[in-house]
């Protein structure tokens, strides 16, 4: 087309995760006009498939709760787990606008939080690590609760992360469909009401309205925006942006159904696409012994291509690879299923549990398992030599798959057959069975299981310390003794499932400041151009410290984008007060 119809806005925020619904919602409510477009259609990108958690130390609710942390701790600990790549100006931002972000979500729009109480930050024994309150998640939400435009919008429930396509919320649902399959009568009572109503909401609904994790965090900020008049448009990527002569980005060329438009954007326009996770060729330049893109497998849709980081490149943004890991690893499985599509599955909380391992083809364990899911990925990246395909394989015995998830696989009562008939799980009445079945070399996992074994009764792994950190605890069985991480795997038959690395979304990015500004290969600002989300190099510069800190920074950085967007100064501008006890 060559004159595109034209529409004339404040504000043009490109992505629809969390990053760019909070800088809309954030630039919205101080009164600008704002328009989304997403490429996909539906809203909420890879953090609609998310747990929702965000990691924001210092927040309001901690403090209502009366957790009032010293600042310098937060520091301290990120001093320590990011070293040389720690970026005081970036950080002293996001640490200076964690407690009013929350504050203004929970307080002005429908984005409500849950206080992370007792999730761990996940290096226990370095100084400043918090044991508590410093993450919030979203509050669910009924789905009957949002417009149906809004329920339209919205990206539904990883299905694999789901149980029927129903969501688990870490913690004490999830805790309480565990204790069901043990047979705890509370359990069983909490499993059979909520299955039971998420079946009803099939049926009368044709989806489950009970939205939590990434579901609650989209849909409450979708439902934001459209109580403030954002313009939401789906199915609508950007193809270019748009400058002046001054090289101020003032709008961009979208395509949407009824073809090209030129939306102009009098204050400037944020790039939040959500990274490059599907971008095969920029997998294969910068992820390590991925030969050619192919080999990694990532939880984010499809549509988080790196069109951000192109758009900010062709105005002369600089892409920021110089981070400690290219993107915020999670080990993940493959589920095939009889329709022949293959799902991913990320292994978040199975891996803590005690009776299991992670083990390489060699037999060999190769990290803590109950440590974070970045740093399993990075350790069998590590422990792979050059040329082997980047594979693992977490064992367990029958006792493990009967009271806990092994992936995919769940629990008692779900039966385990339809996984063995797929090929998801193998299954030897053996060690030495299950590891031909697999690959893994026999006579090294039956020495790593005994070693592993005699430790394990006593609550021990001197290898590597597992279960010596709240955090492992955490993820571990509190029934379990002495070390609620750790359980010997000696009762056959005994199972696998192969683990590959996956990630959650990227970590490489546009540079840009602490106000959120883009900036070029001279660090200086291009004008009119804000980036959040994972179109924006990571705060953390690469390294993961605490469960979170996609959407933590995420969220802020939205918020701070909208505000300079909007030209507000003090944070109080936002008449946001701490929430009440």
């Amino acid at each position: 087309m060559n004159n595109p119809a034209a529409l004339d806005a404040d504000v043009l925020v490109i992505g629809s995760g969390a990053g760019g619904l909070s800088a809309a919602v954030t630039a919205a409510y101080h009164g600008l006009r704002v328009v989304v477009v997403e490429k996909a259609g539906v809203c909420g990108g890879a953090t609609a498939w998310s747990g929702g958690w965000a990691w924001t130390p210092g927040n309001p609710l901690a403090k209502a709760d009366g957790v009032d942390e010293d600042p310098e701790l937060f520091r301290t600990y990120l001093r320590h787990r990011l070293g040389r790549r720690y970026q005081p100006e970036r950080i002293e931002a996001f640490l200076e606008a964690v407690p009013h972000m929350v504050g203004f979500f929970q307080n002005k729009t429908r984005l409500q939080f849950t206080p992370g109480a007792k999730i761990k930050d996940i290096y226990g024994k370095t100084p400043g690590a918090g044991t508590g309150h410093r993450s919030v998640g979203p509050s669910p939400i009924n789905a009957r609760r949002l417009s149906p435009r809004v329920r339209k919008l919205l990206r539904g429930q990883l299905y694999e992360t789901s149980f029927l396509g129903m969501g688990i919320v870490a913690g004490p649902d999830l805790a309480k469909f565990l204790s069901a399959s043990q047979g705890n009568p509370a359990g069983l009572l909490h499993a059979v009401q909520r299955v039971t109503a998420h079946l009803l909401d099939l049926a009368v609904h044709r989806r489950g309205m009970h939205l939590v994790n990434g579901t609650a965090l989209v849909g409450r900020l979708l439902q934001s925006a459209e109580d403030l008049g954002v313009d939401i448009r789906v199915n609508t990527p950007a193809l270019r942006l748009l400058a002046d002569d001054d090289g101020r980005v003032t709008g961009a060329v979208v395509r949407g159904p009824a073809g090209e438009c030129s939306i102009n954007a009098s204050r400037g326009v944020v790039l939040a696409a959500g990274g490059f996770p599907s971008d095969v060729q920029r997998r294969r330049r910068l992820f390590p012994k991925t030969p050619t893109g192919a080999e990694h497998w990532t939880l984010a849709p499809s549509t988080a291509d790196g069109d951000g980081i192109t758009l900010g490149e062709s105005v002369g943004a600089h892409f920021q690879t110089d981070v400690e890991s290219p993107a915020a690893w999670c080990p993940v499985s493959l589920v095939p299923y009889r329709s022949g599509r293959v799902g991913t599955f990320p292994h978040i909380m199975d891996r803590a549990k005690p009776g299991s391992i992670g083990v390489r083809r060699d037999g060999k364990r190769f990290v803590n398992e109950a440590n974070g899911y970045y740093d399993y990925v990075a350790a069998l990246v590590a422990a792979t030599p050059e040329g082997e395909p980047v594979e693992s394989w977490q064992i367990a015995d029958s006792r493990f798959v009967r009271r806990y998830p092994l992936g995919m696989a769940k629990p008692l009562p779900v039966p385990l057959f339809p996984y063995l008939r797929s090929g998801y799980l193998t299954k030897g009445r053996t060690l030495e069975e299950v590891a031909r079945k697999c690959g893994i070399d026999p006579e090294g996992l039956r020495e790593t299981v005994e070693r592993f074994n005699q430790n394990a009764r006593r609550g021990l792994d001197p290898d590597f310390e597992r279960g010596e950190t709240e955090f492992n605890r955490y993820g571990g069985d509190p029934k379990v003794g002495p070390n609620p991480s750790l359980a010997p795997i000696e009762k056959g038959p005994f199972y696998a499932v192969k683990v590959l690395p996956g990630s959650f979304g990227t970590f490489a990015g546009l540079a840009a400041d602490g106000r959120a500004h883009v900036l070029d290969a001279g660090r200086r600002p291009i004008p009119g151009l804000f980036v959040a989300g994972n179109d924006q190099a990571n705060v953390m510069g690469g390294f993961y410290p605490a469960g979170g800190i996609n959407l933590g920074p995420a969220l802020t950085f939205g918020y701070i984008a909208g505000r300079e967007l909007s030209g507000a100064t003090a944070y109080e501008d936002d008449g946001a007060l701490p929430p009440q006890s």
